[in-house]
């Protein structure tokens, strides 16, 4: 049986006196890899265990395999619990005993007529709506289905407490904005995708991944199959182990590279259409977006791929297609609603995100505060473009240096902040790891620290 983390339980109790306040369409948001499908089965369990019925929808087979494992795995009693996608449960609708709580994974997408078919037969049921992204690129909002919604932790907590890894951004453009063209769907069209890549696209992914995360297992999300299988040639071409995957791919051998990657046999995984909702792939370090997409829920599912905890872990996001330019980091704090919203807004609120600053002279990526690169040091102009001292030494530093540089800066700050205070008074992980380098403890220090302060949990 799995051991819900604070935040988790703090999800099912806010979802339990939902329920007690009346409430019978209930909205969910878990940012992505916080657990969700824990946080479910613990529901579910409670719930079966009481012997009521629960009926959980989901999607795609991948994540009801998944799911259904979870479930089994933390005790439900699976003769009250049926689990099914949905384009199956909507045919047999009329067949199904009244369930007690419905629960929907990936519930964005539960406006849609095979999910409302389904929702609406059962107007006394609880409606537990699960989703990491309450965001459609419609603009429409949930409150067709749902009558409240529970915001989970924000990102910035979840980092500060070890139950997400920091990352470090970089977004080395490789794509030409004015060429793209988009679907009456709202997303980018296929065609106009492969005109705005420019040719390089391929060795530059490469080489960036050499310079920003070598040796580090990533995933790498393209546009279609043939540009994920032009990726990974080019990676094993540079003696990078890699292996591309889609839709296509005979599942069989889907199962069979996931199982190499898992065992740290291949080095990157380039793919179209996959691992970006719910499935688990525990080991990536680093993400590569060669996807330009104009979907928040994409765009965060791609991103935070990357930001499993390990101890000492910093994920690397590395983004060839101004993804961040559209959407901001996806560190930031998002304040999410049920209502719609402008589908051309830009935030998960309606207000225009924060414009981003990335650096010429290391790609990094970031929200200004001063003049200077956090990453490299560099100088930047008013403009936030490069501005570099000609009699700097930064100037002939090596990229793999600069990044070096930004990364001993920013622990030096972390440090000045923690100088006068004591082991007591350290509240978050990120304060006692910086304490711990400030004083010359062991890593393995913090760790402990951390665990007796309850800030992680195995």
């Amino acid at each position: 049986m799995y051991q819900l983390r604070s935040y988790q339980e703090e999800a099912v109790k806010s979802a339990r006196d939902a329920v007690t306040a009346g409430h019978r369409g209930i909205v969910i948001q878990s940012p992505p890899r916080t657990g969700k499908t824990v946080i479910m089965a613990d529901i579910a369990r409670s719930a079966t265990k009481q012997c009521n019925r629960v009926l959980f929808i989901v999607h795609r087979a991948e994540i009801l395999a998944q799911a259904r494992e979870t479930f089994r795995t933390d005790g439900v009693n699976m003769r009250f619990c049926q689990m099914g996608m949905v384009q199956t449960i909507t045919r047999h609708v009329d067949e199904l005993k009244t369930p007690t709580i419905i629960i929907v994974d990936e519930a964005h997408h539960a406006l849609s007529r095979s999910y409302r078919k389904i929702l609406d037969n059962f107007p006394q049921s609880v409606k537990l709506l699960f989703t990491a992204t309450p965001w459609r690129m419609d603009g429409k909002g949930l409150d067709g289905v749902a009558d409240t919604l529970i915001q989970g932790k924000p990102i910035s907590w979840l980092m500060n407490n070890g139950f997400l890894a920091p990352v470090d951004y970089y977004a080395p453009s490789g794509l030409d904005n004015s060429q793209l063209k988009t679907k009456r769907n709202g997303e980018f069209d296929e065609n106009s995708i492969e005109q705005a890549m420019k040719p390089k696209i391929y060795g530059d992914t490469v080489a960036h991944y050499q310079k920003l995360a070598a040796g580090k297992q990533a995933i790498a999300y393209a546009y279609n199959v043939a540009s994920a299988k032009r990726l990974a040639d080019a990676f094993n071409a540079a003696g990078i182990t890699a292996r591309s995957v889609s839709g296509k791919t005979k599942k069989k051998d889907r199962e069979r590279i996931v199982a190499a990657y898992r065992a740290g046999k291949i080095q990157v995984v380039t793919n179209a259409e996959l691992f970006t909702e719910g499935l688990d792939l525990p080991n990536v370090d680093c993400v590569i977006m060669l996807r330009p997409t104009q979907s928040l829920s994409l765009y965060l599912q791609f991103a935070m791929r990357s930001m499993n905890p390990r101890e000492g872990k910093t994920a690397v996001i590395i983004d060839h297609v101004n993804n961040v330019e559209r959407f901001g980091l996806p560190t930031i704090d998002r304040v999410w609603t049920l209502g719609g919203r402008d589908k051309h807004s830009k935030s998960s609120n309606g207000e225009p995100i924060k414009s981003v600053t990335v650096c010429p002279m290391c790609f990094a990526t970031f929200y200004r505060h001063g003049d200077e690169c956090p990453f490299c040091g560099a100088l930047l102009t008013e403009e936030e473009t490069i501005a570099v001292d000609p009699n700097a030494k930064l100037k002939k530093v090596e990229a793999d240096k600069r990044v070096a540089l930004a990364k001993r800066l920013a622990e030096d700050r972390a440090m000045d902040a923690v100088a006068d205070k004591s082991p007591a008074e350290l509240k978050t992980y990120a304060e006692i790891k910086a304490y711990g380098k400030l004083h010359g403890y062991k890593p393995g220090w913090a760790y402990f620290q951390a665990k007796l302060k309850g800030l992680i949990r195995k």
